[in-house]
């Protein structure tokens, strides 16, 4: 384990202290606690998305169903 010097805003820390003790554990086990799963959510994110690009491209729809420009952008029947 490393030790590592943070330094928070009175507002940060009272809410740290807090939460640490909402928690029933030290603020240095809740900022670890944070931090690990901010990891786990960032990992698990970029998996998913080298998942998601190894895919082939497909089309969205079949070509001919698309609206025409015109279609979409009418905002006569919004105001």
């Amino acid at each position: 384990m490393k030790n590592v010097t943070v330094t928070l805003d009175d507002r940060t820390a009272r809410w740290a202290r807090i939460e640490a003790a909402r928690r029933e554990m030290s603020v240095s086990r809740l900022i670890r606690s944070l931090l690990e799963e901010s990891m786990r959510q960032e990992h698990a994110y970029d998996v998913a998305m080298r998942e998601y690009l190894s895919r082939p491209a497909r089309p969205l729809s079949k070509a001919g169903e698309y609206p025409a420009r015109d279609e979409v952008h009418d905002r006569a029947g919004l105001r």
